[in-house]
């Protein structure tokens, strides 16, 4: 007996999990806060048989990125779903992290994956300050509250300590990968430098499984009657206008420069 206007048809949840990963920033940014009903709902609205992560992330904070991948990992443990992941143009630094929470990784041909490490910028301006005759005055309670100041030569103490906190969120960031991929990861010294690849080297060095795109790979998985139900975090009408339309501009930018630096 067929019960009329229910499908019978398998349906997908898409998440799409696109910008670059930070906790603030305006509607632009990837974050747990913001993600956390996205991702719920994904996994259990409407009974998916698979979970499809599509990624375009040059990547960000290692915090936020860690929070949405072990999101992504419980619920899918909790459901018993199958997660894949599609990298569409970039899923680099904490873009990677957030691929690793897929069971199987597909990518183009031209996708860039990989940027296993960890990097601070800045500048330092104080010589640009001693030119121009400004004097600046810090006052601060405790040696290390000024520390990395851009307005103060820079100090070896303070970079060694930042070097050293950097290592840890790198050694952190090489288990995760190590653990999400593990048996497929080929023996290369290149792995955990920073460095990042396309498509098919990806593919050989095992931090991907495959070449394939969304559709057609859903397909051979599903059948041709599947029907994909698409997820994302909406961006609030009223964010188009104001502050909240300053603070995305801004964060635009920034974003351009982070996906710059892997020619994209």
């Amino acid at each position: 007996m067929k019960i009329p206007f229910i499908s019978r048809h398998p349906t997908v949840s898409v998440l799409r999990l696109q910008g670059v990963i930070a906790s603030g920033g305006g509607s632009a940014r990837l974050n747990d806060a913001a993600l956390a009903p996205v991702i719920e709902a994904a996994f259990k609205r409407g009974k998916p048989k698979a979970v499809a992560l599509v990624i375009n992330s040059p990547g960000g904070s290692p915090v936020q990125s860690a929070l949405i991948a072990a999101r992504i990992r419980r619920l899918a443990d909790q459901t018993k779903l199958p997660v894949l992941g599609f990298v569409e143009d970039v899923a680099a630094s904490g873009g990677y992290w957030l691929a690793t929470a897929a069971d199987e990784i597909f990518v183009d041909a031209n996708s860039i994956v990989g940027s296993i490490g960890v990097i601070s910028a800045g500048f330092g301006l104080h010589e640009l300050l001693a030119r121009n005759g400004i004097e600046r005055r810090v006052y601060t309670s405790g040696k290390s509250k000024s520390q990395l100041d851009p307005f103060r030569p820079e100090n070896p103490e303070d970079v060694a300590r930042l070097r050293a906190l950097q290592d840890q969120i790198h050694q952190n960031f090489i288990a995760q990968v190590k653990t999400r991929r593990e048996g497929k990861l080929a023996e290369d010294d290149s792995l955990f430098t920073g460095a990042f690849w396309i498509g098919s080297t990806a593919v050989a060095l095992g931090l991907v499984d495959g070449i394939g795109h969304l559709v057609p790979v859903l397909k051979d998985r599903f059948g041709d009657k599947l029907r994909l139900r698409q997820y994302a975090v909406r961006r609030p009408f009223l964010g188009r206008f104001g502050r909240l339309m300053i603070d995305d501009a801004i964060a635009l930018a920034e974003d351009r420069a982070m996906y710059a630096r892997f020619g994209i």
